[in-house]
């Protein structure tokens, strides 16, 4: 079995937090686990309770840097070749992680995907979908899980991307993006979630948008063609519905419209736009996997 660190951001998860790690070490000692708990700037009893708790190894924040943040601390201060996210609020069921691992079997990335039976929160529901729906036909797949915080990955893989991963909530989703579209080999292994203890500090409008913004920045570092092609299309097909229409139907002039001119040639435009896109995301991965 490869060995593997445990990356838990906390902030402010007084409540949970001690639970949560008191369940993992027995796991940790079994399979020889190592475990880093990054307390993030916690304004709340979370860094006197890790202090208290032995066989774990503590990295404080002076101030909140951001979920994302803390998750790249981490993996910096690991040398595992194994780095697994796991979240402080007592959602994870530890033996869900010792599955991931134990299904190891060269991936690139192993994901948590939550299936029946776990918590599920009804006012994020909407929200959720409207983010899985846009990341599914920007990466061009159905993606399983988009931000499941439990998740088992190369370190040395994920190190070439952290510098297009964002501080806040948002790097699980922005991870699993970059690799599906660097087709880097993700697994989704079934898990359970319990409902979170305590309160998230996670502002669904604020991050959600956030998040939504990322994604589709990745897809045109990645892949410009799936985002900028549609949109050509769309305004060349809409400016010849508009010269049918307006032009021949309910008009006999034999001139283009100017309306319709100009959007045929800003479609033109995105269109040779997007082929450049395309060389630059070419050079821009090549540089990523170096």
């Amino acid at each position: 079995m490869k060995e593997m660190t445990i990356i838990i951001p906390a902030y402010n998860e007084e409540d949970a937090i001690e639970g949560t790690i008191n369940k993992l070490i027995p796991l940790a000692e079994k399979n020889n686990w190592k475990i880093f708990v990054i307390n993030d700037g916690s304004r709340d009893n979370t860094k006197d309770i890790l202090d208290k708790i032995k066989s774990i190894q503590v990295i404080s924040h002076k101030v909140n840097r951001g979920y994302g943040a803390s998750l790249k601390h981490g993996i910096l201060e690991s040398s595992t070749e194994l780095v697994a996210f796991y979240d402080a609020d007592g959602q994870h069921n530890p033996g869900d992680l010792e599955k991931l691992w134990t299904e190891w079997n060269e991936q690139d990335m192993i994901v948590g995907e939550r299936s029946a039976g776990s918590h599920f929160s009804l006012s994020r529901a909407p929200g959720k979908w409207f983010l899985s729906k846009t990341a599914n036909f920007l990466a061009g797949r159905k993606i399983p899980d988009l931000n499941s915080g439990l998740r088992i990955v190369k370190r040395e893989i994920i190190i070439k991307y952290m510098q297009l991963f964002p501080d806040g909530f948002s790097f699980s989703t922005t991870s699993t993006i970059a690799f599906l579209s660097d087709k880097r080999l993700v697994e989704y292994i079934p898990i359970k979630t319990s409902k979170r203890i305590g309160k998230s500090s996670v502002n669904q409008i604020r991050d959600g948008s956030n998040t939504l913004l990322l994604i589709i920045r990745l897809i045109v570092l990645f892949n410009p063609l799936k985002v900028f092609i549609p949109v050509s299309f769309f305004l060349i097909s809409i400016s010849v519905i508009y010269e049918i229409l307006w032009g021949y139907v309910f008009s006999t002039h034999l001139r283009m419209l100017p309306g319709a001119l100009l959007t045929f040639l800003t479609g033109i435009i995105i269109f040779f736009f997007a082929l450049i896109m395309d060389q630059l995301s070419q050079l821009r991965k090549n540089s990523i996997g170096k």
